[in-house]
């Protein structure tokens, strides 16, 4: 096989090989490949080296961000009523378009049910007409997976972000990888509840939430794992509202009084709380996200630790991922990895 037939099925250089190859920044690399000002003499030469070494070229998006092309995206998310983390990511997305990838694209939100099947994948279908992108909170569902389906085929790309929908044409996951933030949970509560036997209750917005199931399943495999005395006794679903999460714990602690910790792997964390303090039950509690509903509830002890992903960095990754499908460019690997964090009171940012 010939240098020319091997170079065909190998994937084209990006930006980020040729600062490898030339032991420079990929933004020092950016500068010289833009004939932009301000880098040494020899790094360019390195750096132009490089270049014509690995047969680099720019890129079809460069080319079309310099001519100012804008996509229209649509963002489908749910209204934030209780749920204060998808309200710090809609306001994320919103900070994301006008920076960065952002800044080429016109981006409009818009809120859709991603509790009801049905609801969000006309919701999908109606964007598809509408939009050269979609970034939308998926729901795990055979009538959503469809709808996207439908729109990739005609065309327009989309991405799931925060919560996926796996066999479906969607682009791109953006988001934590939630069996891995379940199996953290399960560590944590298992080494603060000190190894002893119990049982621990799960509250979950919905089941049909793909990131809520895979955090359940990552949390159970990892108890089974490692802390074989502890048991999954019961499992309820708050749709991410507090006065719908209260009801449902309040319920279940009538028959389960005495949990020895209870996993949050949802939103509506003020109304567990509530109906924990309706009993005077103290519990470890791990939950997710930092928001400002669940600060004031780790500052005062009532919930042990957080799980987080950054929404800004998600936001950020969602639209870079639809920009380079849409004008050709390429995207870091590295940069789009969207990595979880343990908050304890210790260690809150300010």
């Amino acid at each position: 096989m010939s240098d020319a037939d091997e170079r065909i099925e190998q994937r084209p250089p990006t930006l980020s090989d040729v600062a490898q190859q030339a032991g420079v920044s990929l933004a020092t690399a950016d500068r010289v490949v833009n004939k932009r000002p301000g880098v040494r003499a020899e790094t360019i030469r390195r750096v132009e080296q490089a270049v014509a070494d690995l047969g680099f070229e720019r890129n079809l998006g460069a080319a079309q961000l310099a001519r100012r092309v804008r996509h229209r995206v649509m963002g489908l998310l749910p209204e934030a009523g209780g749920n204060p983390f998808m309200a710090r990511l809609r306001q994320a997305l919103e900070e994301a378009s006008h920076t960065g990838a952002g800044r080429h694209l016109d981006l409009t939100i818009q809120a859709a049910d991603t509790f009801q099947a049905e609801p969000l994948a006309a919701a999908i279908l109606e964007a598809g007409t509408v939009a050269d992108a979609i970034v939308a909170v998926g729901l795990d569902h055979p009538a959503v997976r469809e709808a996207i389906d439908a729109v990739v085929a005609r065309g327009v790309p989309v991405a799931t972000l925060v919560s996926d929908v796996p066999g479906s044409a969607r682009l791109r996951y953006v988001g934590i990888d939630n069996r891995a933030a379940g199996r953290v949970a399960a560590h944590l509560l298992g080494r603060f509840a000190g190894g002893a036997a119990g049982e621990i209750l799960v509250v979950l917005g919905s089941r049909d939430l793909r990131d809520h199931r895979d955090r359940l399943d990552g949390f159970r495999e990892a108890l089974a794992e490692r802390f074989p005395l502890i048991d999954v006794t019961g499992v309820v679903e708050g749709q991410d509202e507090p006065a719908a999460t209260r009801q449902a714990v309040a319920r279940i602690l009538q028959r389960q009084p005495r949990p020895l910790a209870i996993y949050s792997a949802g939103a509506g964390n003020a109304g567990l709380c509530e109906a924990l303090a309706e009993r005077d039950l103290k519990p470890v509690v791990v939950a997710h996200e930092l928001t400002p509903e669940t600060r004031p509830l780790l500052v005062s002890g009532r919930i042990d630790a957080l799980i987080v992903q950054d929404p800004g960095h998600e936001a950020r990754s969602a639209l870079r991922v639809v920009e380079a499908a849409l004008s050709g460019a390429r995207i870091d690997e590295r940069q789009e990895r969207i990595r979880v964090e343990i908050l304890l009171p210790d260690n809150l940012p300010d």
